[in-house]
């Protein structure tokens, strides 16, 4: 049988956690070969050396280093050294995950060299301009396999024209949540660490750069959290570039806690011992549904509509949550292998 290379793009934290189920899969499945290239996106080793070893997802072939300036220059610079790396390595299909700029970038270097690709991850709409709406929705014109994790996204995809090559598969960080919550359980000890007792504190993020690269944005949001502090603790593990936009602009934290960043055991550990979820990524609106948790999203829209609609999320305008159901759209926890499944098929 003639064996066939996967060139996987990851470069921030969530692609870290998406990548795990699907490497497993694909290592799991004869005749596929996996390299891994790590745009460095995300540099600092809480949040990319330890969540390798923690997901068991394997070492990196690739570390490009490239981290910082602005979108363009950094899409730029990661599309160069991409490039000639499927140049030298001639992969059969190219996998990117989610909506960074790591992702449009690995889209947009396989595409001009006529490489397939497939977007895990895809459909995904918020309806806004922001950066990572951009990264999505290029990524999906460009894509040959386009796998969706909820139907809604199917729907979307079909609404812009984009029929073949969509797949239903579900949510891979659906596949890692269910991996992870056991092993985070038996040996994270992050709440004794920072002194928490279960269910006596919420857990917030804050990185997206519609809350950190202005100042009057920002503010609102610290503000926000601040005021969460009432209800119970808020416990903020902070990006690095956000820790410096806070002090580049001059602002306090208030009655906020702030820690460094976690790795992904732990911050899984924080997840399931918290009460409450306040964060503007989307991952972790996902991961706060799958572990139970109420969320409240800092943000005007968001890409994960059904979780505001089953009342597990609501965004940070809104004052109440909606009626409280059970979403299905998720999947059944599979669908790293059925991702791996059509490749294998296809290739």
């Amino acid at each position: 049988m003639n064996r066939r290379k996967i060139l996987s793009v990851v470069g921030a934290r969530p692609q870290f956690i998406k990548a795990a189920p699907v490497s497993k899969a694909l290592a799991a499945r004869g005749g596929l070969d996996e390299v891994l290239v790590h745009t460095g996106q995300h540099y600092d080793d809480n949040m990319s050396g330890a969540f390798f070893e923690e997901l068991e997802i394997p070492a990196p072939a690739y570390q490009l280093g490239i981290h910082g300036g602005g979108h363009g220059a950094m899409t730029g610079r990661m599309m160069i050294a991409l490039e000639e790396v499927m140049l030298r390595e001639q992969p059969h299909a190219v996998l990117v995950y989610g909506d960074t700029n790591s992702t449009l970038a690995g889209a947009l270097s396989a595409a001009k060299l006529r490489v397939p690709i497939g977007h895990v991850e895809a459909g995904l709409r918020s309806f806004s301009q922001m950066p990572e709406e951009i990264n999505r929705a290029l990524t999906d014109r460009v894509s040959r396999w386009l796998f969706c994790p909820t139907p809604g996204a199917v729907d979307n995809l079909a609404r812009e024209g984009m029929t073949q090559g969509v797949h239903f598969v579900g949510d891979v960080m659906y596949d890692a949540s269910l991996m992870m919550r056991a092993r985070a359980r038996a040996s994270s000890t992050i709440l004794a660490r920072l002194g928490l007792a279960a269910g006596c504190f919420q857990l917030a993020t804050l990185h997206r750069a519609e809350n950190t690269d202005d100042r009057r944005a920002l503010a609102r949001a610290v503000r926000y959290l601040d005021a969460a502090t009432r209800e119970a603790p808020v416990v903020l593990p902070l990006h690095p570039r956000t820790r410096a936009a806070v002090a580049g602009f001059g602002l306090a934290l208030g009655a906020i806690r702030a820690v460094d960043p976690v790795s992904y055991l732990d911050m899984t550990a924080l997840l399931d011992g918290c009460s409450r979820v306040l964060t503007d990524s989307g991952g972790l609106q996902k991961e706060a549904y799958f572990l139970r948790k109420p969320c409240v999203t800092l943000r005007d829209v968001t890409e994960w509509h059904e979780t505001v609609e089953a009342g597990w999320n609501r965004l940070w305008g809104n004052a109440d949550y909606r009626p409280r159901q059970e979403i299905a759209a998720y999947g059944d926890g599979h669908a790293a292998e059925k991702v791996i499944d059509l490749l294998a098929a296809e290739l």
